[in-house]
């Protein structure tokens, strides 16, 4: 039975799509239906589709009341917008469904594992958040939460652990049993993942610690995720509260790849921590193991520190990164963009051994729609080579490849964007006498840079109008460039 709160957020997002679509959004970049979303939740295989929820707030563009947006697809490129999934309408979670996870059960049914959060006073006065894990099952489209929510009460927290941050479940099936992965704040005040076991995925016990912070990976860790890759492990955390260290590693809100190995499924001994993007939108990765093996992610393309920037220039807020599919080469994580994005790809134009040095267009080398492979090399001297891109007579978004500090710097300060804080990002890249390959991919208000097939990536959101659609390229010194740019099919969504 449907509760009147979701069927309030259902009747929303009705009357919005009965409506002439006055927005334009990325093509091939997930928005919610219409309204907020933040957090990949529920990323996962049912039946012939992928699912992904989110974090959404329905009725503005601003955080809100938490719910579950729910849209499916049969490549992770071209979705479709399905009702609301949850809404936060019972006592344990009327304050919000915060993030979590979804896996389909052995009988054919779909499990939604989330936070549900109750508002409370304590005892001395202070109001704060008490966060439990709960379930949900259903067809894939309706949804029932379980008469026995929350399912992992904050009374199942090992001794010392946090009461209040104590949130998003990731749940695996491995070997005949359910494992729940959830963060905690340990006493010392950094992140924890605590481990969770069952038989049935209803009835929990605590298993372990899998890992911790000890304050020197951020401090309270969120959306875990966790998996094998190659021949190693990964745990994915997101941190809040991190110290820039001076090594691609960025103050505040970061992602990482933990990477270790052990014997058991339970055994982690970190050995790596890599950060996963290097721009300043992506956040709350997720993955999800595809039909043909492929282990791929996806993230929020946006950052906490600028939420409250260009939140009403469009009818949705934000946007999922484009999914990736995650490899294992010399100890690094190399990440690029799934294969069945080629599928739509038109109109292809290459130019080769092109000397770059004063700034210059090349013809049918601009859009706002596109997939562009570039490589540099340089001529006789280390380079300092500048794309601009989105550009009109006010605006532009900068790449800048610096061969001789070995950098790449994204730059949206004259890009339109609200809010200056985080608008620039520079990090090392590998240059092999001052070679290097990009690709880089615009979907109208997006930008991903993936460096050297992968082994580095960006992603940036610019809010410039999109009828700033020029591209020119200039250079200190010259540099030889070949360029492969593709326009993409419309109607992705």
């Amino acid at each position: 039975m449907i509760s009147k709160k979701l069927q309030e957020a259902r009747d929303y997002e009705n009357n919005y799509l009965a409506k002439d679509k006055k927005d334009i959004r990325p093509l091939f970049h997930l928005t919610g239906t219409v309204g907020w979303i933040n957090d990949p939740n529920g990323f996962s295989r049912f039946g012939d589709k992928y699912h992904l929820f989110y974090q959404y707030h329905p009725y503005n563009n601003h955080w809100g009341p938490m719910h579950w947006g729910h849209s499916t697809s049969e490549d992770l490129i071209k979705w479709e917008y399905l009702p609301c999934a949850l809404a936060p309408d019972e006592e344990y979670d009327k304050d919000g469904c915060f993030s979590g996870s979804a896996i389909e059960l052995d009988d054919g049914k779909l499990l939604l594992m989330y936070t549900s959060v109750l508002r409370r006073e304590d005892s001395d006065g202070e109001i704060r958040d008490y966060q439990q894990q709960s379930v949900a099952i259903g067809d894939g489209v309706n949804f029932e939460k379980v008469s026995s929510n929350p399912v992992i009460s904050t009374d199942m927290i090992p001794a010392g652990g946090d009461r209040h941050d104590f949130r998003d479940p990731k749940i695996i099936k491995y070997d005949g049993k359910y494992y729940c992965f959830a963060i905690n704040r340990h006493p010392d005040g950094s992140g924890q993942i605590l481990v969770y076991e069952s038989d049935d995925a209803i009835t929990w016990s605590f298993n372990k610690v899998l890992d911790r912070s000890d304050n020197q990976v951020g401090r309270i860790w969120e959306c875990p995720d966790y998996f094998a890759l190659d021949d190693k492990k990964v745990l994915i955390v997101s941190p809040q509260e991190t110290e820039g260290k001076g090594d691609n590693i960025f103050p505040g809100f970061n992602n990482f790849f933990l990477i270790g190995e052990g014997e058991g499924f339970l055994d982690f001994d970190r050995q790596t921590v890599l950060p996963i993007d290097f721009g300043p939108d992506f956040y709350a990765a997720q993955t999800i193991e595809t039909v043909d093996g492929r282990r791929v992610m996806i993230a929020w393309m946006q950052n906490w520190e600028t939420v409250n920037c260009g939140n009403d220039l469009h009818d949705y807020y934000s946007t999922m990164t484009l999914p990736r599919k995650l490899e294992i080469k010399d100890g690094h994580v190399y990440q690029q963009p799934i294969k069945e994005l080629d599928n739509y790809r038109i109109n292809e134009v290459t130019y080769n051994c092109i000397h770059v040095q004063e700034e210059q267009s090349l013809d049918e080398i601009s859009g706002r729609i596109i997939d562009i492979s570039l490589s540099l090399k340089k001529l006789e001297s280390d380079y300092c080579f500048t794309m601009k891109l989105a550009k009109d007579d006010v605006h532009e978004t900068l790449i800048k490849v610096d061969s001789k500090r070995g950098t790449i710097k994204l730059d949206r300060t004259n890009s339109g964007v609200r809010n200056s804080s985080l608008s620039e990002r520079e990090f090392s890249v590998d240059f092999m006498d001052g070679t290097i390959e990009l690709r880089i991919i615009i979907d109208r208000f997006t930008l991903e840079v993936f460096v050297n097939e992968g082994k580095q990536a960006a992603s940036m959101k610019i809010d410039t109008d999109i009828a700033a659609d020029k591209i020119t390229f200039m250079s200190d010194e010259t540099v030889v460039m070949d360029i492969t740019k593709y326009d993409f099919e419309e109607g992705l969504f």
